[in-house]
C-alpha cells in the first residue's frame, strides 16, 4: 500500500513538500516540492482515492501541557479555552482547541486558528485531495527519550522537545534560540541531530547522530504511527460511503420514511417544543452579546454571566473597572476614540486598552482629559492603520 505525505506551508505562497511511501515495501515511491499551494492539484493523480496524511506547520499552532485537577472530568475539559485565554493574543473563539493525549493529570491541548485549519482544508479539497489526518510537524519527528529531536527541511528546522512539544521556524533564528533554551537546563540536553547540520556551537547539549535519510522519509515514518488529529470535533472529516451502502440506500431510505409515518404526531410536538427552546435561547443570547460584546464563546450561560459580573466587579483600592470606566465615558465620547480590546488588572487598578482615533491629536486629546479626570496614562506605540491611527493606552487609578 502507498501512503501521500504532504507537508504544507503557513501561507499559500509557500513551497510544499511531498513523499509517496510504500507501507509494505518500507520504500520511497517518489518525492518533490511544489512552489507553492495553488500546484497541490498536481497531486491529485498520485495520490487516487487513498486518504493523504497532511503536516501542518507547527509555527501557526500552540502545542501545549495543562495541568488538570484530580479526577478531572469532561467539564473540565471544555473549560480549557477559557484556561488557556490569558495565553492567547487572539479571543478565543477565533481559535480551535484540539485535544490531545492526557498522561496523568496533564493534558494536552493544540491550539490553531479557524482561520488557518479552514485554509488547510479547503487548498487540499480544491485540489481534488482527500485528507483525514492532519498532523503538527513537529510531532512527526521522532521522540528522543528525555531529550529533544532536530530535523530541518530546506529552510525550516523543526524541533521535538517530548510527546506533545516542540518549536518549528527558520533555521537562521531558531538554531540560535535552541541554544538560549539549552544554555538555562542543568544537565546537558540530549540531541538526535535527523538534520545532519553542525550543532557545536550549541552550548550544554549531548549529540547523538542519525543516519542521514530522506527528510520527508523520516517525517513520513513517523505520522504513520501518530494517533493525534487536528481535524476532530467539527472539524473531523466524515467517512465516505461504500458500495455496499450505495446499493442498499434506497431501501433504507424507505424503510425509514415508513417508521416516520407513524411518528408524525409526537415528531411535530417535539419539533415544536425544539423550535421554541431555540427562539428562547437564541433571546438570551442576544441580550447576553448586548450587554456584554466581547463575552466570547460559552456552554452555560448562568455562570459565564457571573464570571463576567465577578471579573468587572473586582477592584484595586477603591476603583473598580466599572467606576473607571463611567469616569472616562466623557473623554471617549468628546475625542471619539473608541476601545477595540480591552482588559483589565485587578491587582494594578489598570485598564489596558488598544484605542482607535481618528487622529493622533484624538489619542492625545483623550490623554489629556482622562489625565484632568485624576488618572495616570501611559501611551505605547501608535500606527497608522487606514483612515485612522491605533495606539495601546494603559489606563491607571490613583486610588
Amino acid at each position: 500500500m502507498e501512503q501521500l505525505l504532504i507537508r504544507l506551508g503557513a501561507t499559500e505562497a509557500d513551497p510544499i513538500s511531498w513523499l509517496v511511501w510504500s507501507t509494505a515495501e518500507e520504500e520511497i515511491i517518489a518525492s518533490g516540492e511544489l512552489p507553492n499551494a495553488d500546484a497541490l492539484s498536481t497531486l491529485a493523480e498520485r495520490a487516487g482515492q487513498r486518504a493523504v496524511i497532511a503536516l501542518a506547520p507547527s509555527s501557526e499552532i500552540l502545542l501545549k501541557w495543562v495541568a488538570l485537577p484530580p479526577r478531572a472530568g469532561r467539564k473540565v475539559l471544555s473549560a480549557l479555552p477559557f484556561m488557556l485565554e490569558d495565553e492567547l493574543a487572539t479571543d478565543i473563539s477565533e481559535q480551535f482547541f484540539a485535544i490531545g493525549p492526557k498522561v496523568g493529570d496533564s493534558q494536552a491541548v493544540a491550539v490553531v486558528s479557524h482561520a488557518k485549519l479552514q485554509m488547510w482544508q479547503q487548498w487540499l479539497a480544491d485540489a481534488g485531495l482527500f485528507c483525514n489526518h492532519l498532523i503538527p510537524d513537529v510531532l512527526a519527528v521522532p521522540v528522543t527519550e528525555n531529550g529533544w529531536s532536530v530535523l530541518t527541511l530546506g529552510e525550516q528546522m523543526l524541533v521535538r522537545q517530548d510527546t506533545f512539544q516542540g518549536i518549528q521556524g527558520e533555521q537562521a533564528w531558531l538554531l540560535p534560540t535552541l541554544g538560549h533554551f539549552t544554555s538555562q537546563q542543568e544537565a546537558p540536553v540530549v540531541i538526535t541531530n535527523y538534520a545532519g547540520i553542525d550543532l557545536s556551537g550549541v552550548p550544554n547539549i549531548t549529540v547523538n547522530d542519525a543516519p542521514l535519510e530522506l527528510p520527508m522519509h523520516v517525517l513520513a515514518k513517523e505520522a504513520l504511527s501518530s494517533s493525534f488529529n487536528l481535524l476532530q470535533g467539527e472539524y473531523k472529516v466524515k467517512r465516505t460511503r461504500n458500495n455496499a451502502w450505495a446499493q442498499w440506500r434506497v431501501a433504507a431510505v424507505l424503510a425509514v420514511l415508513v417508521l416516520c409515518t407513524s411518528l408524525v404526531d409526537k415528531t411535530v410536538t417535539l419539533y415544536q417544543l425544539k423550535s421554541d427552546n431555540a427562539a428562547l435561547s437564541s433571546e438570551i443570547d442576544q441580550a447576553v452579546k448586548s450587554g456584554f460584546p466581547n463575552i466570547g464563546v460559552y456552554r452555560n450561560v448562568k455562570l459565564k454571566l457571573q464570571y463576567e459580573l465577578d471579573k468587572l466587579s473586582k477592584s484595586g483600592g477603591d476603583a473598580s473597572m466599572l467606576v473607571m470606566l463611567d469616569q472616562l465615558s466623557e473623554a471617549f465620547a468628546s475625542t471619539q476614540v473608541k476601545p477595540q480590546t480591552l482588559r483589565f488588572d485587578a491587582t494594578r487598578t489598570e485598564i489596558r486598552i488598544q484605542a482607535q482615533g481618528k487622529s493622533f491629536e484624538a489619542l492625545e486629546q483623550f490623554r489629556r482629559q482622562a489625565e484632568g479626570a485624576g488618572f495616570t496614562v501611559e501611551q505605547g506605540a501608535i500606527n497608522n492603520r487606514d483612515d485612522n491611527v491605533i495606539g495601546t493606552v494603559s489606563i491607571r487609578s490613583v486610588l
